[in-house]
């Protein structure tokens, strides 16, 4: 088939994280798919740090792998760290991460993505999106080719009218070595789209071999590593790499400051907002002068590099202050640098343009996904990515668009926030973002997703039978732990070790392990339970469970109760053509939101910033409620 005859079904624009994992759903539903991207040698390049996961993020990653996306089997496969982070909190708060191999994740990557059926690739620039009036068409390209497709997914990265700062030098790109992409910007104005400025940044790449580790902390992975993926194909690393700890200080900061004059975020060349929760270096010392150091993260890029990422030290100043600051900080006094750090502005499209499904709402069968959103981090490009994929997939099938609720992922609240709240400045996903985050805990995302990625037909029939195991081995163990009595001779020295009060009398196990001194593994020596746990094969990820289980059950019937509360708003829907002006009862800026964003439920117009609980009384009774 030519280019030039072909009218696919999906066209990926873009090939980063979003652009990979939309190419990989929608191919993967059956879509005759074509990604096209500036370079193929870079597909799903990670362009920042060289990991994936972290709070809120590594549930993330975790709901994409359940879904069927390829994410979490990529880092598994090219992992050279993993982590649990705040294993000391409760179970909502874990968090996984992993250090990837930079090279070794692109090139995964790539491979999977050619090993998809119904995918093409493409290597060009997309200059023009093609309209038949209020529906997209195809999509205009560099060289001049036009091709057709019924539905378009934009995954532009920072690539849109990209502007790269460091110091005072100024030049166009979308990330270091490549060029920026223009045109479409223009097209989505022309339509009555409203477009902004966004910045973020990067910290140097420096050689690892002139680096004194020494005077550094060392900071080794977890001692019994998990990994991102339910399925089997991906296993636990054997051997991990080591990141190291440093701090900036007060001559740091000082050398810093004397190139504040040299600065495009302070000498006004740099207009647009940056990630509050990512800052460069010389805007926490700015914001924070109160502090006399800042944590340095030193971490490797791979297996066989002696590249180093230098985490904590992002900027655009000039060379030579970036040169003189950072051979202040410890183990960096004999610094190489491989390349400087440098800040990006780019274009975005505010996501209240926007529905659930992420089709935008003037231009039919046209989907944006990743950072033209106003989103920052791989995994929350990744996760709309992923949902833009299937979504266009089922408008070309004419399907009911898949929506994940707020009680159901953090995907879920990740796209109701942005398309509902909006954004000002690049949005970065936190646990404390989801009100239901005991529900949407890292270590049950295959039990919520897996089912629904089923029936889309992206998950396996593999994928479902490991969770259906794991959901009657976890109800059955917790069954026989209700029904297990035990002596207060089994107990006793295990209540006595941790200093707990003894029992007098025989009781159910399932009472005494719901203590929160006491954990799964230290009833291990109750014969009955040995032998329950080796004849049914019950296995870590199910001991997992049932503890959550009896530690949690109680916060989790709670939000499970709050959640069906909110659902039944979800279910009062308010018609696309609903006359927002003709209810005087409303406040104006509620009215003026309203006619903004028109929520398509109750629900959605609660989380509406501007409206009020008084407000939504008025919407209910007009929708008969």
């Amino acid at each position: 088939m030519s280019l030039f005859t072909t009218t696919y079904d999906v066209i990926v624009v873009g090939g980063g994280h979003a652009g990979s994992e939309a190419a990989a759903a929608s191919a993967n539903m059956g879509a005759h798919t074509l990604l096209i991207t500036m370079n193929l040698q870079n597909i799903a390049q990670m362009s920042c740090n060289p990991a994936m996961g972290g709070i809120a993020k590594g549930q993330i990653v975790r709901e994409i792998d359940a879904l069927g996306g390829y994410s979490g089997i990529v880092t598994d496969k090219t992992a050279i760290q993993f982590k649990m982070l705040n294993k000391s909190k409760g179970p909502a708060m874990w968090s996984p991460r992993a250090q990837s191999d930079r090279m070794q994740f692109a090139e995964c990557w790539r491979n999977m993505l050619e090993q998809t059926e119904n995918l093409d690739f493409y290597q060009d620039s997309v200059n023009g999106l093609i309209f038949d009036e209020n529906k997209i068409i195809g999509v205009k390209t560099n060289l001049g080719l036009e091709i057709k497709a019924k539905t378009v997914i934009v995954t532009a990265g920072t690539f849109l009218n990209g502007l790269i700062h460091i110091g005072e030098k100024t030049f166009g790109g979308g990330r270091a070595g490549e060029g920026a992409s223009t045109g479409i910007t223009e097209d989505l104005v022309a339509k009555g789209f409203e477009s902004g400025r966004m910045k973020t940044g990067t910290p140097p790449r420096v050689d690892g071999r002139s680096l004194d580790y020494s005077k550094m902390t060392e900071q080794p992975g977890d001692d019994n590593p998990e990994k991102f993926s339910y399925l089997p194909i991906t296993s636990v690393l054997k051997e991990q790499r080591s990141c190291y700890l440093t701090y900036t200080n007060q001559t740091t900061h000082d050398l810093l400051r004397e190139g504040f004059d040299r600065s495009p975020m302070f000498n006004g060349r740099i207009k647009s907002t940056g990630p509050r929760y990512c800052p460069s270096v010389e805007d926490k010392i700015n914001r924070f002068a109160d502090k006399e150091r800042h944590q340095v993260f030193v971490e490797p890029e791979g297996w066989n590099t002696v590249e180093i990422y230098v985490n904590g030290f992002s900027t655009s100043l000039p060379e030579d202050i970036q040169d003189k600051a950072i051979r202040s900080i410890p183990g960096f006094e004999n610094v190489k640098f491989f390349r400087y750090g440098y800040a990006i502005e780019y274009d975005y499209f505010p996501p209240t343009q926007l529905t659930h499904s992420l089709e935008t709402k003037l231009i039919e069968n046209l989907f944006f996904a990743g950072q033209i959103n106003g989103t920052t981090g791989y995994e929350e490009a990744a996760a709309q990515g992923l949902m833009a994929g299937v979504n266009a997939a089922l408008k070309t099938q004419n399907k009911a668009p898949f929506i994940l609720k707020r009680s159901e992922a953090y995907i879920g609240v990740l796209i109701d926030d942005l398309i509902t709240k909006g954004t000002e400045e690049p949005y970065r996903m936190f646990t404390s973002r989801a009100e239901y985050r005991t529900l949407l805990r890292q270590d049950n995302a295959d039990l919520r997703l897996t089912k629904k990625s089923f029936k889309l037909g992206l998950a396996s029939e593999e994928r479902l039978e490991r969770v259906t195991n794991k959901e009657k081995k976890t109800e059955e163990t917790i069954e026989f732990l209700k029904k297990l009595s035990v002596t207060k001779e089994d107990i006793n020295p295990i209540l006595e070790k941790k200093n707990l009060a003894a029992i007098n009398q025989s009781m159910k196990l399932y009472k005494i392990a719901a203590r929160p001194q006491l954990n799964f593994n230290d009833f291990l020596s109750i014969e009955k339970l040995n032998n329950f746990i080796e004849e049914n094969s019950i296995d870590k990820e199910i001991i997992e469970q049932v503890e959550i289980h009896l530690k949690y059950s109680g916060y989790i019937e709670k939000e499970k109760s709050n959640a069906d509360k909110l659902n039944r708003l979800e279910n009062v829907p308010i018609p696309s053509s609903f006359d927002y002006t003709k209810v005087k009862s409303l406040s104006y800026e509620a009215r003026e939101k309203l006619l903004k964003i028109k929520p398509t439920s109750i629900s959605q117009a609660s989380r509406i910033s501007g409206v009020s609980p008084s407000d939504v009384s008025v919407l209910l009774v007009y929708m008969g409620r």
